[in-house]
């Protein structure tokens, strides 16, 4: 926005200040500095006020406002004076703004740095949560101005300004003097200002999804009067859901005489309908959509769901349209899914929404499901819905939502409508992008702290249409952190339904032991390989023989739920001839009996050709579990079954336990000879680290009803599941005590800042001097040993004299640093002669010294060469990164990944995190190393760059891990300005 010509302010027009918000109720609006052209809006706004309101504003009886006020309220100079309004289709609603005072509370400008503070809300939209948010967005302009405190004066009976200081977080005054009480505020963020933050960003943007997934009447614009068509067909889907609200359909070209089309309301126009409308699925052609959004913001609709395509994926006339769509859906406070969206859909008994087009509904369930593409949606909807050809069952969906370009509503918003979501257990996400990865990775922890989340992720190409955050950091790396966010990362919209299906129907496993059980002694072995090889350890298969009825399958089921050494069931089955062979569903019966009397265990079943099976698996009986007072009826881990909720339609560590297995017979004494027996596998040498006590993994509502079991066509997608199921138990043991980050009593904060704003002044961005590099990280207490130039020969001889013998001479030129194995470095050097003998070498060799650029350094304990990193990502942040040097980080990628501020638990983990970490731990005799000493390396390092933004990237190549302490030989440190931190200023929309 442009202000007139003759404002005479000492900055220019602040436009990043702007920004949209969303509301406590899931409404929008828009934060804009107030300007010179704003004096009519201002008296607009100032009209719609109460009297009691403005009594509090001004402590008088004050009408009108005057000129002088209109001039004081419009003319701001953005640094000591400074006005913002929310605004909601271009009129005022609410306003605040500070001026600078001195300590005798007179106007005062730099350094003073406090400011009086005041907030005026239209009376209509009080209660709203805009004070709360216009305070977020004026404290954090007050920041970026030098001001640190703010000062307010209250009426007593003005209880809710009061509250909305007090709730803020800051830390905060409060005196009582002259019938007025004085409130003095921090604006330093805190851990409870942020805490406060979150939760409220949280609870509006859940609101905000579930005003369009749960809405109180809709309207469909572009209905054709032909039967077909994309508008038509989400009318009739709509329908044949039962949709429980009023339907209306739109089409401008509609007769006028025209007043229903099958048997929904017609009307030409939204503005026609009499009645609220909460919910707009657009249908029309891109040129007309403008329109269709600005009669629907007229009429008050709350949200809109636009199928019509032709945006940012058509290419940049089409991105130009979009930005504008997005813009005039804000300016009337309303939300968007898509454009070029699929559609939504919600299977609560209450709401039967499905404005989608998918070609089936799906069955109501307890998974959420989000997708981007309509073609993605469709497969996923599909997968779930099929009982046949793949993982069957009848598991159903709560919420889907397909976002198509997601220009305003994204994966993060959805995400935190589900975290505390009764009708969600599991949640499923296919992500073909990922628009702001610092704040999925944060909802993904907390949410997974609640409920499984399981994500597919795009290979790192962002769509067309897709607005995407550029990140520096590989593929790879993005998926470990999201990872330790505790994201279950599959690969396939296959392994994304197996593990949904299996979190959805079954309780997560205590650990990693697995009983196998079946009537097939191949299919037995196949599995206890799968789990082999899965990090899994697996008992050795019982074979039941293929002579196997369904009692015995019961029995050997009930007692392996049993025993205590198994954590998790897999059966496999397959058909049996003979007349005591088991039906299918018999089969099913024995088996979901025999789970139901130990539900805290998961059970799956690996079938091959027993379609029917799976079928009777997943049929609901009234001989399952689920009665009042049955066992498990009110399991609250993700395993109590998942359809059966109130008020919704029913749901049509290291080493293996054991050598691979000789098959054992269910009630034989002898084994079968026939197995084949291979090398028993070796068990990991990484200890791992201490275990906790598992934390309830509870959903967000106790679930009761029948238990189902997932079938799965193949071994290897049944133990992928579960293994996957293991893993994110695990993690939620581990988050349920993440750890703390330690304080260091040697570390020199203060001075470490002194010393990078005075590099920062000589540049932008510089990668510093070894001294430098040196003098900085010793402020951390992060020794590095000293690497003396040697240009020539007698050089070479002054710097061993100096460090003291043995030393190493290395090459340090570019295409020479930290290679070894070309040569370019000798160790062990004992004295003069040595030292010499190896500089001709390496001269001969690579060059002259000018080229080799060779340096003396003193020999550190021999140990493991590891390679310790840390980068400041714009899009993810602050990343810590660890592997061994060399071949195994450089060449295979075998690097663990943290973000920081790293715990010490998840240093700890960080090490252990790599393949190679057995070479620490005493692989095959050799002596363990000091990972205690590494530990704290790790973490000191993460506190360096947590504490100075600025530190961008810092590498330390090679630290040498002895068996006792840590060496660092080579030490690389990059400065910038920090980039810029959304996730600690004030809540905003993506901008547009």
């Amino acid at each position: 926005m442009h202000t007139s010509a003759d404002r005479q302010d000492r900055h220019h027009y602040p436009a990043h200040w702007e920004a949209d918000v969303v509301l406590r109720d899931g409404g929008t609006a828009r934060i804009r500095p107030i300007t010179v052209d704003d004096a009519d809006r201002l008296v607009s706004f100032y009209e719609q006020v109460s009297d009691e309101s403005k009594y509090y504003r001004f402590f008088a009886p004050y009408p009108r406002l005057s000129a002088k006020d209109v001039h004081r309220f419009t003319h701001h100079d953005f640094v000591d004076r400074v006005g913002l309004a929310a605004t909601i289709g271009g009129e005022f609603i609410a306003t605040v703004r500070y001026d600078r005072i001195g300590t005798d509370g007179l106007p005062a400008s730099a350094p003073a740095d406090e400011a009086e503070v005041a907030f005026l809300v239209q009376d209509a939209h009080q209660g709203r949560g805009v004070a709360s948010a216009l305070l977020e967005h004026i404290a954090a302009v007050a920041r970026e101005r030098g001001i640190r405190r703010f000062a307010a004066e209250v009426l007593p009976a003005n209880t809710k300004m009061i509250k909305v200081f007090t709730d803020a977080g800051y830390t905060q005054k409060r005196s009582f003097e002259d019938g007025v009480v004085r409130l003095e505020l921090d604006l330093e963020p805190t851990d409870r200002s942020m805490a406060v933050q979150h939760a409220r960003e949280q609870r509006a943007e859940a609101r905000s999804v579930r005003r369009l997934l749960a809405p109180g009447s809709v309207a469909v614009v572009g209905v054709g009067r032909a039967p077909g068509g994309v508008g038509r067909s989400i009318l009739g889907n709509i329908r044949e859901a039962g949709y429980a609200g009023p339907l209306h359909a739109v089409n401008k070209a509609f007769p006028e005489d025209l007043k229903e089309i099958d048997g929904v309301p017609a009307y030409r126009s939204v503005r026609d309908i009499d009645g609220h409308v909460d919910l707009a699925v657009v249908a029309v052609p891109v040129e007309q959509v403008p329109a269709v959004v600005a009669e629907c913001g007229e009429h008050g609709v709350q949200g809109l769901v636009v199928l019509s395509a032709g945006y940012a994926e058509s290419g940049p006339e089409g991105r130009e349209r979009q930005r504008a769509l997005v813009r005039a859906a804000r300016a009337h406070g309303m939300r968007l899914i898509g454009p070029n969206a699929f559609g939504i859909i919600n299977t609560a008994d209450d709401v039967r929404l499905n404005a989608s087009l998918a070609p089936e509904p799906p069955r109501p369930g307890r998974i959420g499901l989000f997708a981007q593409s309509g073609a993605i949606g469709i497969a996923l909807l599909s997968r779930l819905h099929r009982r046949g050809g793949g993982v069957t069952g009848v598991t159903g969906v709560s919420t889907f939502v397909s976002a198509g370009n997601r220009a305003d509503v994204s994966g993060n918003d959805v995400l935190q409508y589900w975290y505390d979501d009764p009708d969600t257990d599991v949640v499923l996400m296919y992500l073909e992008s990922i628009g702001n990865p610092r704040k999925f990775t944060r909802l993904a922890r907390r949410t997974a702290a609640a409920k499984p989340l399981v994500v597919v992720q795009g290979t790192g190409t962002a769509p067309q249409g897709h607005a995407v955050r550029a990140t520096r950091l590989p593929y790879a790396t993005v998926s470990a952190l999201l990872r330790q966010a505790g994201v279950i990362r599959v690969d396939t919209i296959t392994e994304l339904v197996d593990a949904g299906l299996l979190l959805a129907r079954q309780p997560l496993p205590a650990g990693p032991r697995v009983a196998i059980l079946g009537n097939s002694e191949s299919l037995g072995v196949l599995t206890y390989d799968r789990c082999v090889a899965e990090g899994l350890r697996p008992a050795r298969p019982v074979d039941l023989t293929t002579g196997a009825t369904a009692a015995d399958f019961h029995r050997a089921l009930a007692d392996a739920l049993a025993d205590d050494t198994n954590d998790a069931v897999v059966v496999t089955a397959i058909p049996a001839i003979g007349e005591g062979s088991p039906g299918d569903a018999e089969l099913a019966e024995a088996l979901r009996s025999a789970a139901a009397a130990v539900p805290g265990k998961p059970v799956l079943v690996v079938h091959v050709e027993l379609g029917g099976l799976a079928q009777a698996l997943s049929a609901a009986t009234s001989t399952a579990p689920g009665a009042p007072g049955a066992p498990g009826a009110a399991d609250k881990t993700p395993g109590a079954e998942a359809d059966a909720r109130p008020a919704r339609r029913a749901e049509g560590a290291p080493g293996a336990r054991a050598e691979r297995p000789v098959a054992e017979t269910a009630g034989r004494a002898s084994a079968t000879p026939s197995t084949p027996a291979t090398e028993t596998p070796q068990p990991p040498a990484t200890p791992a680290p201490p275990a906790r006590p598992v934390p309830p993994a509870a959903p967000a509502t106790p679930r009761t009803g029948p238990r189902l079991i997932p079938a799965y066509p193949a071994a290897e997608r049944a133990v992928r599941a579960l293994a996957e199921a293991v893993r994110y138990a695990r993690w939620r043991r581990e988050a349920a005590d993440p750890g703390k980050v330690p304080e260091f009593d040697d570390i020199d904060e203060k001075g470490a800042a002194r010393l990078i704003g005075e590099l920062l002044a000589r540049g932008e961005g510089l990668t510093i001097s070894a001294e430098q590099t040196c003098e900085l990280l010793g402020r951390y207490g992060i020794p590095v040993r000293r690497a003396l130039p040697a240009p020539g020969p007698d050089a070479a001889v002054d710097a061993a004299r100096a460090l003291g013998y043995p030393v190493a001479l290395k090459a340090t030129a570019p295409h020479l640093r930290h290679r070894a194995d070309l040569g370019g470095v000798r160790l062990d050097l004992a004295d003069e002669e040595q030292l010499l003998r190896a500089y001709a070498e390496l001269t001969e060799l690579f060059g002259p010294p000018q080229e080799l650029r060779p340096v003396v350094q003193a020999m550190a304990p021999r140990g493991v060469d590891t390679v310790v990193r840390a980068v400041i990502d714009p899009a993810a942040g602050a990343v810590l990164s660890f592997g061994l040097a060399g071949a195994a980080s450089q060449l295979l990628g075998d690097m663990a990944h943290r973000l920081i501020p790293v715990t010490d638990r998840e240093a700890t983990s960080l090490v252990r995190s790599i393949r190679t970490a057995p070479l620490l731990f005493g692989w095959r005799g050799s002596t363990p190393v000091d990972t205690p000493a590494l530990e704290e390396l790790l973490l000191r390092v993460s506190r360096l760059v947590d504490d100075h933004p600025e530190v961008v990237a810092v590498t330390l190549e090679p630290v040498v891990v002895a068996p006792h302490g840590v060496s660092v030989l080579g030490a690389t440190v990059r400065l910038a300005p920090p980039p810029a931190r959304d996730d600690l200023g004030p809540r905003t929309m993506p901008a547009y």
